[in-house]
């Protein structure tokens, strides 16, 4: 079955602000993947030109208003790979363009940003001719919650609920308790307003140590020492499977060039990560190298997983062994992405890169929601109310 040509977004105000606006963009499939925005009207794709030079305005209103608390309101989108809804509370975004064309978005991490002190957040989505997939993400930062509602063309409905109303508040005290329990740096994670009266947004660990330059540094160390030790003895194997072609594959020790790496022979070698490689997923051991393979990004992922989740001493069949209550209890772990768990209503959203690593019949974490025949996406932006 081949989706629509067009989806239907039902953009709720679910906050206490009469001036929500929203921005769509992404990267346009019947275009050449040409970067994308939807107009103001909600409906009229806009292809930003290349400018002659970078950091130019778009001189085209995409700012879609939303109306007041508990209104509605209908936008339609085009088949999108990699696309963002954008929202802000009591003002619009500002985007930007560079040769290419190549949007310069919104930025969390850099001050002299015009929306760094905005309250802003975004969901994301991709809408192709097979399905479109939509999630909550806390990869980089939590802000104003989001809920999603999908309905396909049978009648089906399904729902992340996302954060509560207060969820940020939530996440903000939490990580305040921890940084006063282990002062390890969770209390950097949280960003105020410019005025210093109430919390703008959470940052990722990994957003964190980008901003803050040896932040963590060593924190989870003491924890992959004990991974390696553990499967260093003769009597433990590590079995990862891969929920691929590749299906179970054994890791073991190997002495390579003075360095004990995790070794599963022709599908991978890993080096120790560091706490950063563990919060990024996506550099050190687990960077996509000269050597990298579908099959060892496969086992990478699920490695990380494990390593945020500090599991991987405890259960040696990952992620099939694993069950979520024993996520995140060891003392160094983690505590950002647990934090955004236990606020999350349902225990959904993604806190870290692979968090969709499950075992095969285990609970989604990831606040993902997809579908082949999709009718209407809903968007609740201010948190959970329940369905209509």
């Amino acid at each position: 079955m081949v989706t629509a040509q067009t989806l239907d977004i039902t953009l709720r105000n679910d906050t206490a602000s009469s001036n929500v606006f929203v921005t769509v963009t992404g990267r346009a499939m019947q275009r050449n993947m040409r970067p994308v925005f939807l107009s103001a009207d909600g409906k009229t794709p806009f292809y930003p030109a290349s400018p002659s030079a970078i950091l130019q305005p778009l001189n085209h209103d995409v700012s879609i208003a939303l109306g007041p608390p508990g209104s509605t309101r209908v936008v339609t989108v085009p088949r999108i790979a990699g696309g963002r809804i954008w929202f802000c509370k009591d003002a619009s975004l500002t985007f930007l363009v560079n040769p290419g064309p190549a949007v310069v978005e919104p930025s969390m991490m850099n001050k002299t940003d015009p929306n760094y002190y905005l309250d802003w957040g975004f969901a994301e989505f991709t809408f192709n001719e097979h399905q479109l997939f939509v999630n909550v993400s806390y990869v980089d930062f939590v802000s104003i919650p989001v809920s999603l509602e999908l309905e396909n063309t049978a009648g089906r409905r399904m729902v992340v609920e996302g954060f509560p109303s207060d969820g940020l508040e939530q996440v903000c005290r939490e990580l305040q308790k921890q940084e006063a329990r282990d002062h390890a740096g969770w209390g950097k994670l949280v960003v105020q307003t410019q005025d210093g009266s109430k919390h703008l947004r959470a940052l990722s660990p990994n957003s964190g140590c980008n901003l803050f330059p040896g932040l963590f540094r060593g924190y989870l160390e003491p924890y992959v020492n004990q991974v390696w030790e553990q499967y260093s003895r003769k009597d433990r194997t590590l079995v990862v499977n891969t929920q691929a072609a590749w299906g179970d594959v054994s890791g073991e020790m190997e002495h390579c060039h003075n360095k004990l790496l995790l070794s599963f022979g022709g599908f991978g070698k890993f080096e120790k990560p560091s706490t950063a490689d563990i919060f990024s997923c996506s550099t050190g051991p687990f960077a996509r190298t000269a050597d990298y393979t579908e099959a060892k990004g496969a086992i990478g992922a699920r490695l990380a997983a494990a390593l945020n989740r500090t599991t991987l001493v405890e259960n040696c069949q990952q992620p099939e062994g694993e069950t979520e209550s024993r996520y995140y209890q060891m003392e160094r772990t983690n505590h950002y992405a647990r934090i955004c768990h236990e606020v999350s209503i349902r225990g959904r959203g993604y806190a870290f890169p692979y968090d969709d690593v499950s075992a095969s019949k285990g609970m989604d974490q990831s606040g993902s929601l997809w579908d082949g025949s999709p009718k209407m996406l809903t968007l609740g932006i201010g948190g959970w109310r329940g369905s209509e």
